[in-house]
């Protein structure tokens, strides 16, 4: 079923339809908010964001108007990392709450909003007191705790898209300051483009638009790519097994978009503290090393993307447990024993998914930068492919949540109707 825009705004879709329009109010306020500069600031001051343009391409652009929301919701995703890695029996209280179902689901949830505020006062205060000059202790005390408050706001309102809205809040706030992003992207990529090349650099930036629609092809076809591993279950008889057969949907990419985003946040955090320090000899070893322009830094930022690949598919998917509930609902996967061969085989298969999975995103996210590279283009234009990548990836499965009411809202009045 493909849903069409007719069929999601027709009259008898109210609540989708009310979703998608809270959603977009939501989204609206956000872009509002990144354009409302903190008090006292004079933005004409603010030094050249440099490594830092990632993070103003994910927030709309918010960290160059020095507005309240200038973290966006950074520091709830490097809290959500850290809290992630701890949950894996480093801290056996946040592995006992991970193993709780719901109830410790929201606890975790609630420790990680904490630990996202106190991360929003430091980096707050960080980026003020390095990008924005003239000022005493107090005044940055005072810019720390604007742009904390604008951080729990755009958690907040993140938290609405995802219980009233349509998608997950935190990702759909992140394509939205994308978006607004994109026409600012463009309108440098040709300026850049001509202006270094003359008439050569039309055929460039042709070239460059040509990149990013097969980056739209190549992102498509890893979010919709999926191997299906048959189940039999023992209460029917194997006569019936080829004409209705059970399977399970492994994606190629279980992860989704979270590893770009887990990558470009964790990728920016040595450029934070880089301007924070403030030396010179710091500044240029991250400048050197740890850019995502640079060499090393495009290699760490391919492993992040691996790293956190695998970690979020096994976060999502735990092979013991699905053999487990397959078990006990009399299911097995024909040719393999139930137990541990079963554990054994689901870790197989998601493994090798998760490779090439792993490969085609960091592909399609490594591409424009790479073009940056050979280009010499902004910073601003050579990250883009990142955003895009989060954006189609972002839509993709917000469609696939109204698709999904769709079908649920169709078969609940079908219900009715008996």
């Amino acid at each position: 079923m493909f849903a069409t825009v007719k069929q999601i705004f027709a009259p008898k879709n109210k609540e989708i339809r009310k979703r998608i329009l809270f959603t977009l109010a939501v989204l609206f306020v956000f872009k509002l908010g990144t354009a409302i500069v903190i008090p006292g600031v004079n933005v004409a001051s603010i030094n050249n964001l440099g490594f830092l343009e990632l993070l103003n391409i994910m927030g709309g652009g918010a960290l160059s108007n020095v507005s309240i929301f200038a973290l966006g919701v950074s520091p709830y995703i490097t809290a959500s990392i850290i809290i992630q890695l701890l949950e894996m029996d480093i801290v056996p209280y946040l592995a006992e709450l991970s193993k709780q179902g719901g109830t410790g689901r929201a606890k975790l949830n609630q420790i990680t909003r904490i630990t996202g505020i106190v991360l929003a006062f430091v980096q707050g205060y960080m980026f003020s007191f390095t990008y924005i000059k003239g000022h005493d202790v107090m005044d940055y005390m005072l810019f720390s705790l604007v742009l904390t408050a604008g951080t729990c706001f755009v958690m907040w309102m993140a938290d609405q898209v995802t219980s009233k809205g349509i998608g997950n809040g935190t990702s759909v706030i992140i394509m939205a300051g994308i978006v607004a992003s994109m026409p600012n992207m463009f309108a440098s990529a040709w300026s850049g483009f001509v202006n270094n090349s003359g008439n050569f650099g039309i055929l460039l930036f042709v070239i460059y638009v040509l990149i990013y629609l097969a980056l739209i092809i190549g992102i498509i076809y890893i979010e919709t790519a999926e191997r299906r591993i048959p189940i039999q279950y023992a209460n029917k008889s194997a006569g019936t097994f080829g004409k209705n057969q059970n399977y399970v949907p492994f994606k190629l990419n279980s992860a989704g978009v979270m590893p770009v985003i887990f990558a470009s946040a964790l990728i920016s955090i040595p450029a934070f503290v880089a301007n924070f320090v403030n030396k010179e000899g710091f500044i240029n070893f991250v400048n050197k090393w740890l850019n995502m322009s640079s060499g090393t830094g495009f290699a760490l930022y391919i492993i992040f993307i691996f790293a956190f690949s695998y970690f979020y598919t096994f976060l999502q998917i735990k092979p013991k447990e699905m053999a487990e509930n397959l078990q006990k609902n009399g299911g097995y996967i024909p040719g393999v024993r139930p137990g541990n061969e079963t554990i054994d085989y689901i870790n197989k298969v998601l493994k090798n998914l998760t490779v090439v999975g792993a490969l085609g995103l960091a592909f399609i996210a490594a591409l424009p930068i790479l073009f940056g590279m050979f280009t010499n283009l902004d910073n601003s234009v050579s990250l883009g492919g990142t955003g895009i990548l989060i954006v189609i990836g972002v839509c993709l499965e917000t469609y696939k949540q109204i698709e999904s009411q769709l079908v649920s809202h169709t078969y609940r009045k079908g219900r009715r109707r008996r």
